[in-house]
């Protein structure tokens, strides 16, 4: 039997994948993920389908690869000089903790800055994350990232709020 997995855990594995980030470290973030993780960004505010309705990213794990491929490419033209950010985080909350089922969901809002060269944006999201205990560690199964003013005209996103 795993041992339990506390509030303080979930708190830390979100902090430290936000770290990951902001320190460029894509290859570990993907070590994060379980095998069949999905990482959501809807269009819509409180869009409840992935999968029939459009969204601003849809990203299973094959995607996921792709993407971080890209930003560690050297050949990745568009990323010279690469983007920076910073994920400047509340405290998590802890909605689900299901020790016997391995389970746990965890919702953090915070502030995401994007940069590169002279251009800097702002985002306010929240993010859900749905975590699962496998193989003596928490994953992520899924990750749902709501940007607050979803509808409004985005440039391109490069990096991973």
């Amino acid at each position: 039997m795993s041992p339990a997995v506390t509030r303080d855990d979930l708190i830390d594995f979100v902090h430290a994948e936000a770290r990951m980030l902001d320190e460029g470290r894509f290859s570990d973030w993907l070590d994060l993920w379980t095998a069949d993780g999905v990482y959501w960004m809807p269009l819509e505010w409180n869009q409840q389908d992935a999968i029939h309705e459009t969204s601003l990213l849809h990203e299973d794990q094959f995607m996921l690869r792709l993407r971080v491929e890209r930003l560690n490419g050297a050949r990745t033209f568009s990323q010279k000089p690469k983007s920076r950010c910073l994920h400047v985080l509340n405290r998590p909350d802890c909605d689900l903790i299901d020790n016997d089922a391995g389970r746990y969901t965890v919702v953090t809002r915070m502030t995401y800055v994007e940069t590169r060269l002279d251009d800097q944006f702002l985002l306010a999201v929240t993010a859900t994350h749905d975590l699962v205990h496998q193989d003596g560690a928490l994953k992520i199964a899924r990750k749902r990232v709501d940007i607050l003013n979803c509808d409004a005209a985005f440039g391109n996103i490069q990096l991973l709020p």
